[in-house]
């Protein structure tokens, strides 16, 4: 895959992630609850271009209070992305740490949950270049910032979450990397890396 430089325009962030909404989480059915919150235009997409932790930490407080006080029927959930932070998969799972800490701060827990996304991400105890890796590997450094109603309403009708994640990682590596490679999903080289 032709890694790309990380846009500077937050709009072209914003169009590469959709890209990756559209074409693996719901064309592959990642995740079989995002198409409708998606279609619905229930989902926030923010770009931090924060140039440090403390100031992504700091968008991150905002965003949950956010998400907290909005109306779940316009917003469902929000999608924060880091296009210039994190550019090491082991300091971002850090980082996804600290965001559930965040989350329990906030008196939110049980309210909201948070689940993390990296252009790196690996699975413990998988090989690097396991394509079973790319079931969470989104275009740039991502929380995804969950309420945790509407994802116990959808897990309601699912007799067997686990299948989920066991389907997923099937469907790739039957596909293999260059089934994953038409997708044509955008890759970015993360600063530093």
């Amino acid at each position: 895959m032709d890694a790309q430089s990380t846009p500077k325009d937050d709009e072209a962030v914003i169009a590469a992630m959709r890209t990756w909404v559209e074409k693996a989480v719901i064309g592959l059915n990642l995740c079989p609850f995002a198409r409708s919150v998606y279609v619905a235009e229930q989902v926030r997409f923010v770009v931090s271009r924060a140039p440090h932790l403390d100031g992504f930490l700091e968008t991150l407080d905002s965003e949950l209070d956010f998400l907290a006080a909005a109306d779940p029927q316009t917003l469902d959930t929000t999608l924060l992305m880091a296009p210039e932070l994190f550019a090491d998969f082991d300091v971002f799972n850090e980082v996804a740490g600290i965001a559930e800490e965040a989350v329990e701060e906030h008196g939110l827990e049980g309210v909201l949950q948070v689940a993390s996304f990296h252009p790196q991400f690996r699975f413990d105890g998988v090989p690097e270049d396991d394509v079973s890796n790319y079931t969470n590997r989104a275009p740039f450094p991502t929380l995804h910032l969950i309420r945790e109603a509407s994802l116990e309403r959808a897990l309601a009708h699912v007799p067997d979450p686990d299948a989920i994640y066991q389907r997923n990682v099937a469907l790739l590596r039957e596909m293999g990397m260059e089934g994953w490679k038409k997708l044509g999903i955008p890759v970015f080289i993360p600063p530093g890396a």
